[in-house]
């Protein structure tokens, strides 16, 4: 090739490099905020919104980027949906439970007393009906959801003085999210609704007398134990606790297709990792909550019948409670026969 060729094909190239940066230029100028309901002290809860981000960002080979904000800085942590419906922000990520009050079948995909666990709940959202039906149902708040995080079952919470009868739960003032509250009222007790980092100061100044939040690894940063002695087990209206991301659905539909399914895989992938950092992280804090002289209990049998009967009382107010209940049936048929008996037999093991 001579010289001039050279230069000839050197400014070819120039100018279809030119022409070429705007448009990947455009298509890298992807940015969303999510809005947590979470204070980022909760490294697990709160952490699974940073496992998303970070999956996105690396996913898109940094074209597609997510800033995760706490509780609060943008807006409230019980203001995330109406924000998401109306644009505020691209997506949230929050506990479904938190907005019963505006349709009580918000509480079934986070969790419902004595409902599915997080194996089955999972099962359910992505191969029974669960995904689809919600799918229906937040349409009419303009959200795109996809399954992000699960607990695992929950402790029962902490309490001031001891549970031995329904009459211990009479008036009782608890911090306790959901479905459950309405279960608590039934039984005396009355729900108050706080976000996680306000619920410390309540319980230290009495205007509450019992909370529940997730469980020892949780429970241990909040510092619960410092003012409440009585720890409960478990946590019958969360056998398997899920978290939800919200998505604006003008803005999910804006994506490319790429994108779209970057979204699902990373969702997916903070949903896994939420619940093995609470399996992981959990026994430790136990252990050094017993040390710490923190009184662990079962809910005496009177109080999970009554909270039970109550429980399966009101699910006909339910939406898609229908669904639910028969893979429930179904599942815990299932369970009977493998997970549960297997766990029993390991749990009575001399390890």
């Amino acid at each position: 090739m001579d010289r001039r060729s050279l230069i000839k094909n050197a400014g070819i190239a120039g100018v279809l490099a030119a022409g070429a940066a705007p448009a990947v230029h455009a298509q890298a100028a992807v940015r969303w905020r999510l809005a947590s309901s979470f204070p980022k002290a909760l490294d697990t809860i709160f952490g699974a919104a940073d496992v998303f981000a970070d999956a996105v960002k690396r996913m898109s080979g940094g074209k597609f980027e997510v800033s995760v904000h706490p509780g609060g800085e943008l807006v409230p942590p019980f203001g995330v949906v109406d924000a998401v419906q109306q644009g505020t922000v691209e997506c949230a990520h929050t506990a479904p439970y938190y907005f019963f009050g505006k349709d009580d079948t918000f509480a079934m995909d986070t969790a419902i007393p004595f409902g599915l666990n997080s194996r089955q709940l999972t099962a359910w959202q992505y191969e029974g009906d669960g995904m689809k039906l919600f799918r229906e149902f937040y349409a009419a708040y303009n959200i795109h959801n996809f399954p992000m995080g699960n607990t695992g079952a929950q402790m029962g919470g902490w309490y001031r003085k001891e549970i031995k009868t329904l009459a211990d739960i009479k008036g009782m003032k608890m911090r306790i999210g959901g479905f459950a509250g309405k279960v608590l009222t039934r039984m005396g007790g009355v729900p108050q609704n706080i976000p996680g980092g306000e619920i410390y100061q309540a319980l230290e100044k009495g205007t509450i007398d019992a909370t529940e939040w997730v469980g020892p690894y949780d429970d241990e940063k909040l510092g619960f134990g410092k003012v409440a002695k009585h720890y409960y087990y478990p946590g019958w209206w969360e056998g398997g606790a899920q978290l939800t991301l919200y998505c604006n659905t003008t803005a999910f539909n804006a994506l490319s297709a790429e994108n779209k399914a970057i979204v699902e895989c990373a969702s997916a992938l903070a949903h896994t990792t939420m619940q093995a950092r609470y399996d992981a992280r959990n026994p430790a804090a136990l252990k050094r909550l017993a040390a710490a002289k923190v009184k662990i209990l079962p809910f005496p049998k009177v109080v999970m019948d009554e909270a039970f009967k109550h429980s399966m009382a009101l699910y006909s107010e339910l939406n898609a409670y229908d669904s639910y209940s028969a893979f429930r049936k179904d599942s815990n048929l299932w369970f009977r026969f493998t997970e549960a008996t297997f766990d029993r037999y390991m749990q009575s093991a001399k390890l």
